[in-house]
């Protein structure tokens, strides 16, 4: 993707530089997972319908009449507009897939197939192609359900273990699934990549929504697997550790996760109860667990005569795990306190956007942010005209 990127302002070197993704995914899971790549170096070119990514106009909020949903997965990409319908322009598309390194779409099983955009038409001319495809629920049985995050949240048995004990299911405040999606879907990719490095040739590199939720559901899903017991909704509370939920104190609640022994007897010793942490009904957390309905009034006698910010400041500097519950601009603010700069500035000049850092520190290779999201088909000439100046035999 060199040529191309030489029509461009200079970028920053990351470890996947070099490298050209034919992004033909939309809404969430792809995109994030294409982002993350661009972050890293990849150079993505993001195929959007004529009409646009639908999360375009999936307000509110939004920032200049685009939507924050759509800016927040879709920095360092550049945009062209195809309809596939079009001979010419499925022509265009085809050929980006023949020179890209990797591939993502999270069209429906099969449906890029009567394009000749499908996994083995691509590899007959491109085999060292890495093809990532996300679907909802897979390509046998599944493949004609279309794969929305909410319906995995339920299928999957998420949002039975969502909510209170005697109250209604409830969903995750976030896409879990779709986000958990892209980064399995990230990670297949460099696997493959290394792979290919290797043997010299690509791979079709699959997920779906619901393998990736039993997957991420972990000690839920095992409990069940491994151990033949259904879990069951508890609210805030842990089903295996205590204390590990939100305790009231004086002005609200505070989470408090002293998850181990130690722990709970640094938690004792700042509650002004060490004893609790002899009782030989708490001293192990088998013996808490069992008897969280005794000691959680013992604890919250205690808690409740400081504020929140008090104990939370008192128990982590004690080594107590614990925080209050934070809106979303006071857990940005709490971020940059502890100086992980949580916002970055995606693109240069007028048109640099506000956007969330990559969470990933690399020492050497840092990750990028020269793009800001791109508008629908932004970069549609320049692309056209570098993949007409060499061809790839069909």
């Amino acid at each position: 993707m060199s040529d191309l990127s030489s029509h461009s302002a200079p970028h920053a070197v990351g470890p996947l530089d070099g490298l050209l993704v034919a992004d033909f995914s939309r809404i969430l899971a792809g995109p994030y997972a294409s982002m993350l790549l661009a972050d890293m170096g990849a150079d993505v070119i993001k195929v959007e319908s004529t009409q646009g990514d639908d999360t375009r106009s999936w307000t509110p909020p939004e920032r200049d009449g685009i939507s924050t949903y759509y800016l927040g997965i879709n920095r360092n990409k550049r945009s062209i507009a195809l309809d596939f319908t079009d001979p010419e322009d499925a022509d265009v598309a085809r050929e980006l897939a023949a020179r890209a390194d990797i591939v993502i779409e999270n069209f429906k099983p099969g449906g890029l197939a009567k394009f000749s955009l499908d996994y083995d038409s691509i590899a007959a001319t491109n085999p060292g192609v890495i093809y990532a495809s996300i679907s909802g629920f897979g390509t046998g049985l599944g493949a004609s359900i279309p794969g929305y995050d909410l319906m995995v949240q339920a299928i999957s048995g998420l949002m039975s273990l969502t909510g209170d004990p005697d109250g209604p299911a409830f969903r995750a405040g976030m896409s879990v699934f779709d986000v958990t999606s892209g980064l399995q879907a990230t990670i297949g990719i460099l696997a493959a990549l290394n792979h290919r490095n290797a043997v010299g040739v690509g791979q079709h590199v699959e997920v779906n929504l619901l393998s990736t939720a039993l997957s991420g559901l972990a000690n839920h899903s095992s409990a069940f697997v491994a151990g033949g017991v259904v879990p069951f909704r508890m609210g805030n509370a842990h089903p295996s550790v205590f204390p590990y939920e939100p305790l009231a104190t004086s002005d609200g609640d505070l989470i408090v996760t002293a998850a181990n022994d130690p722990q709970f007897q640094k938690l004792c010793r700042v509650l002004g109860v060490p004893e609790l942490a002899d009782d030989p009904r708490f001293a192990r957390n088998e013996g808490r667990t069992a008897n969280r309905d005794i000691l959680r009034p013992l604890l919250l006698v205690r808690l409740k005569t400081r504020t929140k910010m008090e104990w939370f400041r008192e128990l982590l500097d004690a080594g107590v795990p614990c925080g209050p519950i934070n809106t979303i601009d006071e857990g940005i603010a709490y971020a940059e306190e502890l100086g992980l700069d949580p916002v970055v500035l995606a693109g240069e000049g007028a048109s640099a956007m506000p956007s969330v850092r990559n969470p990933i520190t690399f020492s050497a290779t840092p990750p990028r942010y020269d793009l800001a999201p791109p508008a629908l088909d932004e970069h549609g000439r320049d692309i056209r005209a570098w993949l007409e100046r060499e061809k790839v035999p069909q």
